[in-house]
């Protein structure tokens, strides 16, 4: 099953699973999968950058993004300790 559409309160797709039910795999690969594409230019949508990427991330942490991984990812791209 496809879960990287799934968000932590439950409101995501395909199943609509909710927290613990959705793998850890997924809750990290659903943050990655967030950021990438706001700061990816797309033939139908200009790249909004990665301030506004992050801003996304942190204020729905813990709604829509597990809290540990929402961190884990905020360390790593403001320390600028991953490059793009």
């Amino acid at each position: 099953m496809v879960q990287h559409h799934e968000r932590l309160d439950g409101s995501g797709y395909p199943a609509g699973l909710f927290g613990e039910e959705i793998l850890l795999s997924t809750r990290i690969l659903s943050v990655a999968d967030v950021v990438e594409a706001m700061i990816s230019h797309r033939p139908y949508k200009q790249a909004l950058g990665l301030d506004k990427a992050l801003e996304e991330i942190s204020q729905n942490t813990g709604i829509l993004y597990d809290e540990k991984v929402v961190d884990s990812c905020l360390k790593l791209l403001e320390t600028k300790a991953f490059a793009f």
